[in-house]
């Protein structure tokens, strides 16, 4: 069923397909199961998008401009393609770096039971590292004895794996860090539980470390047996919306882009920056506190850098109602635009571009972001092929948002994806 929306704007059609929605597929497949991440793209997406859009002739090269915790370039590894990512998040290319190397098993499993052998002997007084200043008022977050576990799964990390092997048990402490804080579970942005249930919360360090570890031994395992080749890689930290280095990407080199991209700036939308306080501050990482302002759309900014069509009405109807929340909107536009025009640069003719998007409420009004991923494609030279609309019954979301972090005001998070396939002239 074909349908088209009755906005005063130029539009694109949609596709509604209910068997894009994958409705009880797992989602946590092959190292796809590695730690949790805030609006992953499901595998059956992105595996799908690959078989019924590849281009036409060569596919050796994908890229992702937002791959976050590395949905796309497990896929492409899977399937013997080339893949390139970058994300500006430290945790998500940690995640992504593990997801992607095909570790020894063998020497995964001798070190993990090293690990486990000196857990059994734990004492307080073995642990060498006990400061924790890194980490933004950390007794209001942990109890000391957690921290102190943490820091002694560190210890054997650093101990008994080694530099090819240490992200693998990485993402499993990064997991931890978070799980025994005193965040409120099904939250990605930083809220405390109430002072009675710290009362009542017990957990145990090492024992979730280890079932992690388990976990993602079982997805390493399946990994390395699906995969019949081993393509390159690569996982990089460069912003797409300020430029997309040619020493990495060279013009035109790209066969496909499959990627899902933010659907507003971190702050007011899906907190990536508040969800990954906790590993990136455990780990040291740069701008572990300030992440959602160098994030699209986080160093505000007035006036549009753009021009539309698709979504000038919208705009317009936001900024009456509210000139700052408008401002927030725009410059994550801005953002989104600039990383759109470099992105397209790096495509080959016939290639093919998809973006997976959301259509974000702001004061009640939906910003429909698949008809101005399109328009502004259209710009760079690409041609509008589909946009297939799915339902979401796995993405890993809250119920419900609180965008202005008030209590109580909260609004429903969006139920659908709209996936932007686009061809390059």
């Amino acid at each position: 069923m074909k349908v088209t929306q009755p906005y005063k704007m130029k539009i694109y059609e949609r596709v509604f397909d209910d068997t894009w929605s994958f409705w009880g597929a797992d989602t946590k497949e092959f190292t796809h199961k590695y730690h949790i991440y805030p609006a992953m793209m499901i595998p059956q997406v992105c595996r799908t998008l690959i078989e019924k859009y590849k281009p036409e002739g060569k596919l050796d090269m994908i890229f992702d401009p937002y791959c976050g915790s590395g949905t796309t370039l497990v896929e492409a590894s899977l399937m013997g393609i080339n893949s390139i990512g970058t994300d500006l998040n430290p945790l998500a290319r940690l995640i992504a770096r593990a997801k992607t190397t095909h570790y020894n098993y063998s020497d995964i499993s001798y070190q993990f039971h090293s690990i486990q052998g000196e857990l059994t002997f734990y004492t307080e007084d073995k642990v060498i590292n006990k400061n924790f200043d890194r980490i933004t008022n950390y007794s209001f977050w942990y109890r000391d004895e957690d921290l102190l576990k943490l820091s002694y799964l560190q210890q054997l990390i650093d101990q008994f794996a080694n530099i090819t092997t240490a992200d693998f048990f990485n993402i499993c402490l990064a997991e931890t860090v978070r799980d025994v804080s005193f965040t409120r579970n099904g939250e990605f942005k930083r809220f405390r539980i109430k002072q009675q249930s710290i009362e009542y919360f017990n957990p145990n360090t090492f024992d979730l470390f280890e079932r992690k570890v388990i976990r993602n031994m079982n997805g390493l395992k399946e990994f390395n047996s699906i995969s019949k080749t081993t393509p390159t890689t690569k996982v990089c930290d460069f912003n797409s919306s300020i430029k997309i280095p040619s020493n990495i990407i060279a013009p035109q080199s790209i066969d496909m882009v499959i990627t899902s991209p933010p659907y507003g700036d971190s702050q007011t939308t899906v907190a990536y920056g508040q969800f990954s306080r906790w590993a990136n501050e455990w780990f040291n990482y740069p701008n572990a506190k300030n992440l959602d302002k160098l994030l699209m759309g986080g160093t505000k900014e007035k006036g549009e850098r753009f021009e539309t069509i698709s979504i000038r009405e919208v705009l317009d109807k936001i900024k009456a109602l509210d000139e700052k929340r408008y401002m927030e909107v725009s410059t994550f536009l801005n953002d989104y635009w600039e990383s759109i025009h470099h992105v397209a640069e790096t495509i080959r003719p016939e290639g093919i571009v998809c973006y997976v998007v959301g259509n974000r409420t702001v004061k009640g009004i939906q910003i429909p972001l698949d008809y101005f991923t399109a328009e502004m494609f259209e710009k760079c030279g690409f041609k509008h092929l589909t946009t297939i609309v799915r339902q979401i019954p796995n993405k890993r979301m809250p119920a419900k948002t609180s965008p202005t972090n008030k209590p109580g005001n909260k609004i429903d998070t969006m139920s659908k994806e709209f996936l932007v396939i686009l061809k390059k002239y």
